[in-house]
């Protein structure tokens, strides 16, 4: 174990989502109770290497009136950002590292985010160790990642709320989620919700197999509505994706709702309505699960550090947190839902339509 006081710093990078600052306080506390580090935040990521900007953390000075805000407050106190020039002012990034004379930094990030920072530390030759985190639940090798869990209880909110007035209209409700590569939102929160059919993209689906399920809930069952869940990644039945292009130039995935809301209709005959929940999905207050995730997650981040084990991403892995070699995380793609698995097996004994299985094997 290295000796010595040290200075780190801490960053959150990509999308925001609910536990974010759960990690921040926890590698707070631990780096200066446990260690006497000093700890330092990079503001907006990257931006703060480039800007040559951070701010000094330590336990009570995040104390409003001697109460700890963190553990329940949404967001990032850091800031964040998922765009940028990180490629063009790749030196710049690098020598704003060295300039603030970290020892060793903490990353917080999804795959794509923390991809480019791993790629920097291994160019700048900085000690770096990562904690996963997306609503989406896609990084390989850990089981959960900070924010994935309120995610799910956000949309089966949503759902609670929309079934009432699915039921009053007699209408099918399509609600569209996030997950632009794999469907654990959409699966999650769609059995929890009691969904009647859920679209994710690792499963091609059929129309008039969500059409028959529509009629068979009607005909045999007596229930006049329907509720949909589709992951915003899931493609038309031709295999195309569904976006715009906004003001930025940026293209953004939405839209596969309005074309399953539509071609309901015109199947089944039944009136369907959509309803995109879009960045509500990220914002609120963690749930219990994400605190005590990311205040495990920050804890062990602090201890291989300590170790000085860089390098490294924190893992969930069978109840416990583990370290994955960063090399071992990037060389796989996205952890994608296991079709053939327990949830997709309970979504289709629950009665569900989840899509055409025999086709995706």
């Amino acid at each position: 174990m290295e000796q010595g006081k040290k200075r780190i710093g801490i960053l959150t990078s990509g999308g925001d989502c609910p536990g974010l600052n759960a990690v921040i306080r926890s590698v707070v506390s631990h780096a200066t109770l446990g260690y006497d580090w000093e700890v330092l935040g990079i503001p907006y990521a990257t931006q703060g290497f480039i800007d040559r900007k951070a701010i000094s953390l330590n336990v009570h000075g995040m104390d409003v009136h001697g109460i700890d805000p963190l553990l329940s407050t949404g967001g990032t106190i850091l800031g964040s950002i998922n765009k940028g020039d990180t490629l063009e002012r790749t030196q710049d990034i690098i020598d704003g590292y060295k300039e603030l004379e970290l020892d060793a930094l903490v990353a917080v990030g999804g795959e794509g985010s923390l991809a480019i920072l791993h790629d920097l530390a291994e160019k700048g030759n900085w000690n770096m160790v990562s904690v996963p985190k997306t609503i989406d639940n896609d990084v390989p090798f850990t089981e959960r990642s900070v924010g994935f869990d309120t995610a799910v209880s956000t949309i089966t909110d949503a759902l609670d709320r929309l079934v009432f007035t699915a039921a009053s209209h007699d209408r099918v409700m399509v609600v569209e989620v996030m997950g632009r590569e794999v469907g654990h939102l959409a699966l999650h929160a769609g059995i929890s919700g009691g969904a009647d059919v859920i679209l994710i993209p690792e499963i091609p689906y059929s129309i008039d197999s969500i059409c028959h399920q529509i009629r068979e809930l009607r005909d045999r069952w007596g229930r006049r509505f329907a509720i949909v869940v589709v992951a915003e990644g899931a493609k038309t039945e031709s295999g195309e994706s569904r976006s715009y292009t906004d003001a930025f130039g940026e293209v953004r995935l939405r839209g596969i709702g309005e074309h399953i809301a539509e071609q309901i209709a015109l199947c089944s005959h039944v009136e369907s309505r959509v309803t995109v929940l879009g960045h509500v999905q990220r914002g609120g207050v963690p749930s219990p699960l994400d605190r005590l995730l990311g205040t495990a997650f920050g804890k062990s981040a602090v201890d291989l550090i300590a170790q000085g084990l860089y390098g490294h991403m924190v893992a969930w892995q069978n109840g416990k947190v583990v370290p994955v070699p960063l090399s071992q995380v990037f060389a796989k793609q996205v952890r994608p839902v296991d079709i053939q698995g327990d949830l997709v097996q309970t979504a289709q004994a629950m009665g569900a339509y989840i899509g055409e299985l025999s086709k995706s094997q």
